[in-house]
């Protein structure tokens, strides 16, 4: 017996499904769990020291590949201070200034510790100010596991929300609305019908829970002007896409600005960071100014603060996100050309270091696109990938991610490794 799965059967003894995210569980591809011992740079390497190409990167928060010198410095720089204080410090100044200065849509921010948290905060104080309580997501877009959330399409435009998860009351349900991505048309039916009583749209500028999808400017700008038109909160999630896709995020991609915007992630560097800010006049409404309140024990930590503000600082770098952006779509066109050869129907796509693998003849721009893909070859790709020592996610449906330590060699081992794989897939 390996001991990845030895340590699978003793992890589901005390950790549900052996794991303590679901995805990690293998449920929807099969087989065992890889277990991480180390990491370095663009590699990991599992509990019986086979070592993986690494595209997930912790999901997303390793741009700069993993044990970063600088930010491995950093961290241990104040570790030797203290581990965390229940009281400010000057690093969480410094990280609020950099968030402000990289994303101009944010004039005050707050520390959280997950995106979760970041997304359910950002909503709270979004029905706060507007004193609504409706409000609309949209199918595929995933915003963290809160209550409010965790909800799928009614049978009809007009209907509630159905809870996606036990636990969760219709009662909470009925509040949130959930809307066909990229559906500009069902946008502005909504809108129509009860736009008076939205608090807030949430919506993630580039998907990458349901894979990676791009939203079109079409469907962006339909979002912030009916928002501006009636008087509703726009949040933009960018908790995975935010510094990945562009140093001001996707807002800065497509020229839009919310009055909301969820981090996380890459501002903690792999340590649990993140954040929510936006307008002033919508901050000024949190506690200890406001009567929304909103609070945490190890918010602004000053060991992920460390770890956040020295990334945050590496990525401004001139020239980093065009060569991130070019590796990532040296690895997709790689791919693409390597399906090709074999008659294997496949498309990928790229944004900054975010990338998305289908295997279906075109990029999907919804939910139901992307359940029309091939998912059984998806899985049979994955398995022989991680056999020949290249981890893609473990799902059809998320997102990947390249660092800037995925240099040519990676990239290049990685598509050899393809080209055979897809060669044995149309065998």
């Amino acid at each position: 017996m390996s001991k990845n799965q030895a340590l699978f059967e003793r992890a589901q003894r005390t950790i549900p499904g052996g794991v303590n995210s679901p995805v990690r569980a293998f449920r929807s591809v099969g087989g065992t769990p890889r277990f991480i011992e180390r990491a370095h740079g663009p590699y990991f390497w599992d509990a019986d020291d086979k070592r993986y190409i690494d595209y997930i990167g912790s999901w997303g928060p390793m741009i700069l590949g993993h044990v970063h010198p600088d930010v491995l410095a950093a961290v241990q720089r104040v570790l030797a201070q203290g581990f965390s204080f229940g009281a400010p410090t000057e690093a969480e100044i410094e990280i609020a200034e950099e968030i402000c200065k990289l994303v101009p849509s944010i004039e005050q921010v707050r520390m959280v510790s997950s995106g979760t948290e970041a997304t359910m905060s950002a909503l709270r104080l979004a029905r706060g100010f507007t004193g609504r309580s409706r409000i609309i997501k949209f199918e595929g877009c995933y915003h963290g596991h809160a209550d409010s959330l965790l909800v799928k399409a009614g049978s009809g435009l007009l209907t509630f929300g159905n809870p996606t998860s036990a636990g969760v009351p219709a009662d909470i349900a009925k509040h949130t609305t959930v809307l066909e991505y990229n559906n500009v048309e069902q946008l502005n039916e909504a809108f129509k019908a009860f736009g008076a009583e939205v608090a807030s749209v949430i919506v993630e500028p580039v998907a990458g829970n349901m894979n990676l999808v791009r939203a079109t400017p079409e469907f962006l700008n339909a979002l912030r002007e009916r928002c501006t038109e009636y008087g509703t909160v726009l949040i933009f999630d960018e908790v995975m896409c935010g510094f990945r896709v562009a140093l001001g995020g996707a807002q800065e991609v497509y020229g839009i600005k919310p009055d909301l915007t969820c981090l996380g992630k890459v501002i903690g560097g792999g340590m649990p960071a993140a954040a929510f800010g936006g307008r002033r006049d919508i901050m000024a409404h949190l506690a200890p100014l406001g009567g929304v309140y909103q609070a945490g024990t190890l918010s602004g930590n000053p060991i992920a603060v460390a770890a956040g503000l020295a990334t945050l600082r590496l990525i401004q770098r001139p020239g980093f996100y065009d060569d991130l952006a070019k590796q990532t779509r040296k690895l997709v066109d790689g791919l693409t050309a390597a399906a090709r050869e074999a008659r294997i129907p496949f498309c990928a796509d790229s944004i900054g270091g975010m990338f998305g693998l289908y295997f279906s003849e075109q990029v999907p721009a919804s939910f139901a696109q992307i359940q029309q893909g091939n998912t059984l070859r998806f899985n049979a790709f994955f398995h022989a990938m991680l056999d020949a020592g290249v981890y893609f996610a473990p799902s059809a449906f998320e997102a990947g991610f390249v660092s800037s330590a995925h240099d040519d060699a990676v990239i290049g081992a990685t598509l050899d490794a393809a080209r055979g794989v897809f060669a044995s897939l149309s065998a």
